[in-house]
């Protein structure tokens, strides 16, 4: 019989923790039915399987981490918003190890529920990058450096890989401020109306 009091809500709230305390791979239904104190065929009761489990993470996670970013970036723009965002970004990774680990996971095909939370942090950022006039290709090359610049730096440093003596804060600011910079590069230059020269088709290369 399942232990009076106990939800899904619960049961994935302890594993969110879990996961954080022992990493994603080891919560499994076993462990975690041992952390709640219960029998393994309560939890069940709660939630069908681990791969359930991990799913409701999932969700969970992506749509505090949307929350996050979202109140860092209220009232800023642009190369500000975006600054603001980087810093509360690795400030709850770090702090939330194991369900980040969790929402990195690719929705399953036609899970349109996690895709949607998925897709809602991208818009965040879609939102924010709209500033810098960027469009097609150039919009989505820009998403992603930002992404995999905050997730790369922030996963080395959970694994230990900036063992060198030097401040890793100073490091991060500067990556990514470059990261930053660059989406102004990659704005299309209005051609002024004396800049024609003979011949200029202004051909797109």
């Amino acid at each position: 019989m399942a232990r009076a009091g106990l939800t899904e809500d619960l049961v994935v709230a302890e594993a969110e923790r879990m996961a954080d305390d022992v990493g994603l791979e080891n919560v499994t239904m076993a462990a975690l039915a041992q952390r709640l104190g219960v029998r393994q065929p309560s939890l069940y009761k709660h939630i069908a399987s681990l791969a359930a489990l991990r799913r409701a993470i999932a969700l969970r996670t992506l749509t505090a981490l949307s929350a996050e970013l979202s109140r860092a970036a209220v009232g800023r723009s642009g190369e500000d918003a975006l600054m603001a965002m980087a810093r509360a970004f690795r400030q709850w990774v770090k702090a939330h190890p194991g369900r980040y680990q969790a929402g990195q996971r690719a929705p399953e095909p036609g899970d349109t529920v996690h895709e949607a939370a998925a897709a809602g942090v991208i818009e965040l950022f879609t939102s924010v990058l709209s500033s810098f006039d960027l469009s097609g290709d150039d919009a989505i090359d820009a998403i992603r450096s930002y992404r995999a610049a905050l997730h790369g730096f922030v996963s080395l440093e959970l694994l230990g890989g900036f063992a060198i003596p030097l401040d890793v804060d100073r490091s991060y600011e500067r990556l990514v401020t470059a990261v930053i910079g660059s989406f102004s590069d990659r704005r299309p230059t209005a051609v002024g109306a004396g800049d024609d020269q003979p011949g200029d088709t202004h051909a797109n290369s």
